[in-house]
């Protein structure tokens, strides 16, 4: 029996209940299975004493096939626990920074997902920059003149803030818009703040397809996000906005280019979001996984093999630990 913490975002603990739209409650169901003690909580309360970390935590059973918390936290040294994962949606500000520098203090033996100091240091818009040939071109800006530059040779475009998730604060920009000055002021904050650039991809109009990358492995099981009726971009999880796809020749190979680079980096959990073989954001904060939907797709039990994923490279984590950073 391993001790599993799981550090979750505000409004799932909120409105805790198995929510089946969201991963974390499928991690929780699934370790509970496997008669694992899983705790959850939230990044506010992480705290530290001198050197050692801690948290207010709330511990979860299974009851009449839903998840219930315990209603009172205990405190628990996070050096205490086999796995935790670091879970809270975005945006990064500075209190997701300051939880992460937490658990930073963490003894190296607990397998933590994913590496703090990665979560810190690798934006999630900005991380597709260190896998160049697999990328659209884009800029980083928060200069008017720079940003404009960028629409007119590009002639669309498409802004998203470097900080937030599920479509939040995105724009699309073509040069024939009559708001391009209103929509670069708003997006960068009147030009105080840097947003991504990034040439649109006309496929988009298909949808941008998740691949599940898990400790090594892009598995081939994955969906296709498709815009809603007004907008062009996926910002609706329910099922009409989400297809079964299947892994091409082309996505195949983003594996073996990826992998290496990520396990340098401590990133053991991420989901690519791809258009036309190009990645155009690499989610490492809290992933969506789409579990409900993969299973209805392709009839199997995701979560059981994403935890026998994470399970087997722990377990080989802790027998070669120089091997495995």
């Amino acid at each position: 029996m391993k001790n599993i913490l799981i550090v979750i975002d505000d409004i799932e603990f909120k409105y805790f209940e198995f929510n089946k739209l969201v991963t974390n409650f499928w991690f929780v169901f699934e370790y509970l299975r496997r008669k694992n003690k899983v705790f959850i909580t939230l990044k506010n309360k992480l705290f530290q004493k001198r050197n050692i970390p801690y948290a207010l935590v709330f511990e979860t059973y299974i009851k009449n096939d839903n998840i219930i918390k315990e209603e009172k936290p205990t405190t628990k040294c996070l050096n205490d626990f086999d796995t935790i994962f670091f879970r809270p949606d975005p945006p990064v500000d500075i209190d997701y920074i300051n939880a992460s520098y937490i658990l930073s203090y963490v003894n190296k033996d607990v397998f933590i997902i994913n590496n703090p100091q990665a979560i810190r240091e690798k934006n999630e818009k900005l991380y597709i920059n260190e896998f160049q040939g697999l990328i659209p071109d884009n800029i980083v800006s928060a200069d008017e003149k720079i940003l404009k530059e960028f629409l007119f040779e590009k002639k669309e475009i498409v802004i998203k803030p470097t900080n937030r998730c599920f479509g939040s604060g995105v724009f699309y920009l073509n040069d024939k818009d009559k708001n391009i000055n209103s929509i670069l002021s708003t997006a960068t904050n009147n030009y105080k703040t840097q947003v991504m650039a990034q040439e649109y991809l006309p496929q988009i109009v298909n949808g941008d397809k998740r691949l599940i990358y898990i400790c090594g492995k892009i598995f081939e099981y994955c969906v296709t996000k498709v815009a809603s009726n007004n907008d062009f971009k996926f910002n609706e999880h329910n099922s009409n906005t989400l297809k079964i796809a299947h892994l091409n020749e082309e996505e195949k190979q983003i594996e073996t280019l990826v992998k290496n680079k990520f396990e340098r980096d401590g990133i053991y959990l991420a989901g690519l979001d791809v258009i036309d073989g190009k990645i155009i954001e690499i989610n490492i904060t809290s992933p969506c996984f789409f579990i409900k939907e993969i299973n209805e797709l392709f009839n199997i039990n995701f979560e059981k093999i994403i935890i026998d994923k994470i399970e087997s490279y722990s377990n080989a984590r802790k027998m070669t630990p120089l091997a495995i950073k």
